[in-house]
């Protein structure tokens, strides 16, 4: 296809994926719709694919009502949390410590000040998981509350641009928990030892999502899987955190309909990344648990095609004979640069199991993870994606996989 063509293909699919479909969450419909569409449309470029299904809940909510005396409070529920009514005492824990010395149970707690600097990895999460946190979240479950108020600022490395964010966002965690900003907080505090009313509208929908795995060339001990995250957060519209990422696969299956090679290509629309349970990218791991020998590169495409700046490729135990035909490759294409590395996106699962990566991104989504503003918020949106970037992207991956292949 011609760069043109590309184009008006990218144009089209950043489209559906951003506006058409309206949710891409794991769980939703609009995430199914999403995966239902790559599985049609690579398999109409020839490639053989395969879907592998998971257990995943969607969420709907409610809003929630805070009152204290005859002051009332702006409070947002956690993403994935129970709903709840309780009325009981407050209590306050700034630290690991404070919370050691209380007794919640039966109480609402307000978590605020250092312990809600940054947001709590979900227990069940095992990529990223501090211990610090996994003590958190095992006194809260201990101590029991009826119910957590979380007062947080901003974390954009670990909550992108939202303000506040929710400090707790764990559909494994079932304490009903809300959140508000630190200013409201400061207004709450005063409040401690006395009642105060908490009401909660949140909903847990068991559902279905899937992974998508396509393939070309004949089974082989020797892979390469190109990878990209087809969820997005819960409502966003999840242009460059990834639906450019899942056009790349798209363009490229179709760059590479004509592949024929001794290797077989793998490209996956893994679900899960920006979902607490990250279900499809655990899915993957077992089903590949003893097979990741067999992959000599991992390309995970994550965060491309923003507007400004340049594309970034950053590597991970790359061998001398692939590290020199991508160089060879982004010469090539004077908007491709090599970036920094990061950990944040699922090329982590390759290397964390021995796989020589490639992380394909945007030098801003790279160089500015701990102040991002636009990443799971609604203004990651088609406004802030260059097609022509995600186009080039895709080229480049094509003649750099035929290399490795010839």
């Amino acid at each position: 296809m011609k760069t043109g063509q590309l184009l008006q293909q990218c144009n089209s699919y950043l489209k559906l994926f951003c506006e058409e479909i309206s949710e891409r969450s794991v769980g939703s419909e609009g995430n199914r719709r999403a995966t239902r569409f790559f599985e049609q449309e690579i398999s109409s470029c020839g490639w053989q694919t395969e879907t592998e299904e998971f257990d995943a809940i969607d969420w709907e909510d409610g809003g929630a009502q805070l009152v204290a005396g005859d002051e009332s409070f702006t409070v947002q529920v956690s993403p994935y949390s129970l709903g709840c009514k309780v009325e009981a005492p407050l209590l306050a824990a700034a630290s690991r410590a404070e919370l050691e010395r209380l007794s919640t149970t039966g109480k609402i707690l307000l978590l605020y000040g250092p312990i809600t600097r940054e947001q709590l990895m979900p227990k069940n999460f095992l990529f990223y998981n501090p211990r610090e946190h996994q003590q958190i979240i095992a006194l809260l479950e201990q101590s029991g509350p009826a119910a957590i108020i979380c007062a947080t600022g901003r974390n954009a490395a670990l909550a992108g641009g939202v303000y506040p964010f929710p400090l707790i966002e764990d559909g494994d965690f079932d304490i009903p928990s809300v959140f508000m900003t630190e200013d409201e907080g400061k207004r709450l505090l005063p409040r401690a030892g006395s009642t105060v009313a908490l009401q909660s509208q949140s909903r847990r929908i068991p559902g279905k999502s899937y992974n998508v795995i396509a393939r070309k060339g004949e089974p082989s001990n020797q892979r390469i899987v190109i990878t990209a995250h087809i969820d997005a957060k819960k409502g966003t519209p999840g242009a460059i955190d990834n639906a450019t990422g899942v056009i790349v696969l798209l363009l490229l299956a179709r760059l590479l309909a004509d592949y024929s090679g001794d290797r077989q290509l793998e490209i996956v629309a893994l679900n899960g990344e920006d979902y607490y349970a990250v279900p499809g990218q655990m899915l993957y791991l077992r089903h590949n648990q003893d097979h990741f020998a067999e992959i000599i590169l991992n390309i995970n495409i994550d965060g491309a095609g923003y507007l400004e700046g340049n594309s970034a490729f950053s590597f991970y135990g790359l061998p001398g004979d692939i590290r020199e035909h991508t160089a060879e490759v982004m010469n090539r294409f004077v908007g491709i640069v090599e970036g920094v590395q990061w950990q944040q996106g699922d090329h982590s699962i390759f290397t964390q199991n021995g796989c020589p990566a490639i992380a394909v991104s945007s030098e801003w989504f790279t160089d500015n993870i701990a102040e991002q503003e636009n990443t799971h918020t609604s203004a990651d949106n088609s406004a802030i994606v260059d097609s022509s970037k995600v186009v080039e992207i895709a080229e480049a991956l094509n003649l750099l996989i035929r290399k490795l292949t010839q």
